[in-house]
């Protein structure tokens, strides 16, 4: 408990200092008193989840970024530490370091002829794929789509789908962007 009241209170004061804004007002737009601020600063807060979330789109993040381990300026992660997956054929290798709530991006390699069949994600999920080289055909929803080096195709990510190298010489390798949708209830 102590480390999310010692997180919370170091990324909020980056966060306020980056955005060169002082206390007062960032409690004038957060709509807090200005002493909450500062208790939120301080570590002596308490706070409900009310406040955590005007605190937080106040400084446009998510709560969890308020409360997760602070971040350094910068962050180098050694090809070594990179998870690179394996499905099927294709070799998966993520584009960010930690997941980002909401996206998903990822490298994927296909070797020639090699296939992959894609996930359906929730219900909304947009996809987007690049070839970067090669040639990649997306099958979805009965269509096969063919996408040569450089071309990209957007489609609806909640469906069943592949991904199929039709080369039988060349690798494939094609950036995909998934942003989900959020499933009604």
């Amino acid at each position: 408990m102590h480390d999310i009241k010692r997180n919370l209170a170091e990324n909020i004061r980056r966060l306020r200092e980056a955005r060169k804004l002082s206390q007062q007002q960032m409690a004038k737009l957060s709509d807090l008193p200005r002493p909450t601020w500062a208790s939120l600063e301080t570590g002596t807060a308490n706070p409900t989840l009310v406040v955590l979330s005007k605190a937080a789109s106040a400084l446009h993040v998510s709560i969890e970024e308020l409360v997760g381990a602070p971040r350094g300026e910068f962050e180098f992660i050694p090809a070594a530490k990179v998870r690179v997956k394996k499905r099927q054929d294709a070799l998966l290798r993520p584009l960010l370091p930690v997941a980002l709530p909401g996206l998903e991006i990822s490298r994927t390699e296909l070797p020639p002829g090699g296939r992959m069949a894609g996930v359906p994600h929730t219900t909304g999920t947009r996809e987007y794929l690049s070839c970067e080289s090669g040639r990649v055909v997306l099958i979805a929803a009965g269509e096969q789509h063919l996408l040569n080096e450089g071309d990209m195709l957007v489609f609806r990510g909640d469906q069943p789908h592949s991904y199929l190298n039709p080369d039988k010489r060349r690798k494939s390798v094609s950036v995909s962007v998934v942003c989900f949708g959020t499933a009604s209830v």
